[in-house]
């Protein structure tokens, strides 16, 4: 007798419907964790050059800068008039001598938080400088002549639906938890 293939159109279908997510999904998530990073690495650099622009000489013991608290709103600023959660960022900062650290974890953020770091007192050799640490620590002048700057770094939660999907597959995908990036500015003052 002869064989029907009424259904091999719904078989196929089934078949393929779980690849088709993970690739949209993936799309979708990756593209938005890109376009984040993007808005992060901007935001990072022009907090960093209006940090540097302030005098260094208000960089005091037991005191927050002008110009720390400056790139603070510059990034806080910028979060919410862009509707990006600024997860209730703290603007008491922690920190001691010239690194000042901002952490938020509430409203909505995933549990790894937001944090901001300001180091308004950041060597780097001024020869064959190397990527700063995401935690903007100064790296050793070690008797060569040093370039002093501010660095901001920020560290944004970042929650993966791609990882869901690729469950569909069989595949427990880890993915980084917070996307973060990096910016340097000469100081000016």
């Amino acid at each position: 007798m002869r064989r029907h293939d009424n259904a091999a159109q719904l078989v196929e279908f089934a078949v393929a419907l779980p690849l088709l997510v993970v690739f949209v999904v993936g799309i979708f998530d990756f593209s938005s964790a890109f376009t984040l990073k993007l808005k992060l690495t901007n935001l990072a650099r022009n907090a960093a050059r209006v940090a540097a622009a302030g005098p260094i000489s208000d960089v005091q013991p037991g005191s927050t800068p002008v110009s720390v608290m400056d790139a603070f709103y510059v990034i806080d600023n910028y979060l919410q008039a862009n509707n990006i959660n600024d997860c209730s960022l703290n603007s008491t900062p922690t920190g001691a001598g010239v690194t000042w650290t901002f952490t938020g974890t509430g409203s909505g953020c995933p549990t790894a938080g937001l944090t901001v770091v300001v180091n308004r007192g950041y060597y780097f050799p001024a020869t064959g400088a190397t990527i700063p640490a995401i935690s903007c620590a100064s790296l050793s002048p070690n008797g060569a002549t040093a370039v002093i700057a501010t660095c901001v770094s920020i560290q944004y939660p970042y929650p993966w639906k791609f990882g869901r999907a690729a469950s569909l597959l069989g595949n427990n995908a880890t993915l980084p938890t917070q996307i973060s990036t990096v910016a340097i500015a000469l100081n000016e003052n």
